[in-house]
């Protein structure tokens, strides 16, 4: 049962989720080899290549797949099946996009955000934003799915993995690439930031991240997040979101100021490996995940923990 992972990366460098996502792959016990479908990405290949228990990376590069494209991407995959029982994929935009189409063009069901391998035929995923857990058992002949990376740790290198060229398959015209609306920012990316400080309503307002929260998350090197309830109320752009309808982390550090604790945002963080909960009510729901909780109000909290962290050197 050989599995085929495909790798998330910018056609540059692999991104973070793609060691993980190799993780849960190796959990089938099986060869695994590494698909890297992109645009003059060679650099990404010997990445993966790199990889501990890689058996070898697939390389399809051609302008088409410069943004990974559900169409042309797909086309790329369909003819390597043949010789996979398993295709796997990161639950990220491009995973989540990708491998519908594949799955339903194999005719077989795709299983979504597994978080653990029990057998190479079943798996755990999370149901009801996370409150219940899910063993699913398929009986099709090749197993098509996503891979909830924040469950796994991500694999080392150590691999000195063959990298063969294959073919992109057909442009497909029916979609086309437009353009895109990046963030930039010096500050770590949020899903794979050691650190991540994210603030809820009781923030107030989109200047008091920048006035609270971002000399904080400055000082610790952390990525900032922020609650549905914040980004709905015009404080943080969408990406910042952080919950079921956002991003899902598992940061080694996770500080939630001013957020409630609804499910849907417990959802995106309560794998994080520590939980600190900033609120002012007491009975807030955080709490009760949270492994250190302050009952305070956030507007004083926050600047004298700035002030303790620069005394204890952070940031300097």
């Amino acid at each position: 049962m050989a599995v085929l992972l495909l790798a998330e990366h910018d056609n540059k460098t692999l991104a973070p989720a793609t060691a993980k996502a190799l993780t849960a792959a190796k959990a089938f016990g099986s060869d695994v080899d590494i698909l890297v479908a992109g645009e003059d990405c060679q650099a990404a290949a010997d990445e993966a290549a790199k990889l501990d228990g890689v058996r070898k990376v697939l390389l399809a590069d051609a302008p088409q797949l410069g943004h990974r494209l559900a169409e042309d991407t797909t086309a790329t995959i369909l003819p390597l099946m043949s010789d996979y029982s398993v295709l796997l994929a990161p639950a990220t935009t491009m995973g989540k996009n990708v491998l519908p189409r594949v799955a339903a063009l194999l005719d077989v069901g795709q299983i979504s955000d597994i978080i653990e391998v029990k057998s190479p035929d079943t798996f755990v995923r999370p149901i009801y934003a996370g409150n219940a857990l899910e063993t699913v058992q398929t009986s099709d002949k090749t197993i098509v799915a996503t891979v909830r990376t924040t469950a796994f740790a991500a694999t080392g290198e150590g691999g000195s993995a063959s990298v063969e060229t294959v073919g992109a398959g057909d442009e497909v015209p029916s979609s086309s690439f437009v353009g895109a609306e990046i963030t930039e920012s010096e500050r770590p990316e949020l899903t794979a930031a050691r650190v991540v400080i994210s603030g809820g309503r009781g923030m107030e307002s989109g200047e008091n991240f920048e006035k609270l929260i971002a000399p904080v998350a400055d000082r610790l090197g952390a990525a900032i997040g922020a609650s549905r309830a914040a980004v709905d109320s015009g404080f943080m752009p969408n990406d910042y979101q952080v919950g079921q309808t956002g991003k899902v982390v598992a940061p080694e550090l996770y500080v939630a100021v001013g957020i409630s604790g609804a499910i849907q945002h417990l959802a995106g963080m309560k794998d994080s490996k520590v939980i600190v909960a900033i609120n002012k009510d007491a009975e807030a729901p955080i709490f009760q995940v949270a492994d250190y909780g302050l009952v305070g109000d956030l507007f004083e909290v926050l600047p004298e923990l700035n002030e303790e962290l620069k005394k204890a050197g952070y940031g300097d």
